[in-house]
């Protein structure tokens, strides 16, 4: 994924503590539009539903943050998202006890 993340948009830069749980995620708001570069990936879960895991790195004059797209990102202009297709893959998003996420299994 390339292109440009306008104002607002949210990322989630970490655990607001390592290795705490319950993971308290810590979410950054982009001041400004930056441009963007980005991947991750799409795999359904246990019923079925295609659950996005993406993550980006975005970039203003000499400032870098990169985070998970958790909560949304607003486009600026352009984003350019490149899909591969696996055929005949089984790899299943499931729920990880420990953690709360749904994690890739492949």
């Amino acid at each position: 994924m390339v292109g440009e993340a306008d104002k607002e948009s949210l990322l989630v830069v970490g655990p607001e503590e390592s290795r705490a749980y319950p993971v308290n995620p810590m979410v950054h708001e982009l001041y400004d539009a930056h441009e963007v570069v980005g991947t991750g990936t799409l795999f359904p879960d246990d019923a079925g539903n295609p659950i996005v895991h993406l993550h980006m790195a975005c970039g203003r004059e000499e400032n870098t943050v990169t985070g998970c797209v958790r909560n949304g990102v607003k486009v600026w202009h352009v984003m350019e998202v490149i899909l591969v297709e696996l055929l005949d893959s089984t790899a299943q998003r499931l729920l990880d006890k420990t953690t709360g996420f749904k994690l890739l299994v492949p």
